[in-house]
């Protein structure tokens, strides 16, 4: 199979990143309608698909077949014009997208959206740890080429706006480049 390029999409290909509770399926759901593309929330695939190994119980979590899901997700992205949605990205190849987005948020907001999701004290210490420590925005830097890696705030609303107008004029620099 060929691999993916930019040169073969008419269409790019967003990943929106970050710790749980940073606004990625808001903002990813956001800049998909804004921008007529297609969200693609890998944790409704991996559940629909079976994509995982087994169940991690006290984490409340499923352990991911990396290989299955890409298996499964290799179609839907090929032609571009998706706007894939996670909070892990190291598994993804990197041909896959041409900008990726890593969300951020204070450990205040971070703490009190994790509270209204019920998560058990240990993984909110654990997803808050990970927030502080910059674990996604480091994997995402050390996974995709510097220059399409980006981290934005997502703290209030009007965060996530700027961010989905950011995008939208990225996107539309991405169509000049990519005619």
């Amino acid at each position: 199979m060929a691999s993916l390029t930019a040169k073969t999409r008419s269409l790019p290909n967003i990943l929106i990143t970050g710790t749980p509770g940073t606004g990625k399926t808001t903002t990813s759901a956001d800049i998909a309608e804004a921008l007529n593309l297609k969200h693609l929330n890998v944790g409704d695939i991996v559940k629909s698909e079976k994509c995982y190994e087994s169940r991690d119980e006290e984490f409340d979590s499923y352990i991911l077949d990396d290989d299955k899901l890409i298996d499964e997700m290799e179609p839907m992205v090929e032609d571009g014009g998706c706007v894939v949605d996670f909070h892990s990205c190291e598994m993804f190849p990197e041909r896959w997208f041409d900008l990726v987005l890593v969300l951020r948020a204070n450990t205040e907001v971070l703490f009190d959206r994790l509270t209204e999701r019920n998560y058990s004290e240990k993984k909110r210490e654990e997803n808050m740890t990970a927030e502080i420590m910059q674990v996604v925005a480091e994997e995402a830097r050390e996974s995709y080429a510097e220059e399409i890696v980006h981290e934005v705030q997502s703290n209030t609303v009007e965060d996530m706006e700027g961010n989905v107008e950011r995008v939208k004029q990225w996107v539309a620099a991405w169509k000049q480049n990519n005619p």
